[in-house]
């Protein structure tokens, strides 16, 4: 289930297969696997933790733009001053800043 939901996620952030492959931490040949239904994040991995993240941080993001999946990309690829001027994109790419969206985007959607 996660795999898919990673697989849609970036279908519908648009997300090259090069930056999935640095937000998960996989090489070129298994994002294009994981992408094309041919491999499973295994359960209990570094992988399988990066992805759950990610999925977070898509579904966060998504409730935040009220489902509209062309705002999500443009927040995505959009410098933001709470990112140093750096696109979510390019940070999300590392750890720190996966973690660091995801909480920006819950706190930001929690809003009242």
């Amino acid at each position: 289930v996660l795999s898919q939901a990673v697989v849609e996620a970036a279908s519908r952030l648009e997300l090259r297969t090069s930056v999935l492959c640095q937000v998960l931490g996989i090489s070129q040949p298994t994002a294009s696997r994981l992408l094309h239904g041919r491999y499973q994040i295994p359960p209990g991995t570094k992988t399988w933790e990066l992805a759950a993240l990610f999925v977070r941080l898509y579904r966060a993001l998504f409730a935040m733009v009220g489902g509209n999946d062309e705002l999500a990309r443009l927040w995505l690829a959009s410098p933001n001053r709470a990112f140093g001027e750096r696109a979510p994109a390019e940070l999300i790419q590392r750890i720190d800043g996966l973690l660091h969206a995801c909480d920006y985007v819950d706190a930001h959607r929690a809003r009242v």
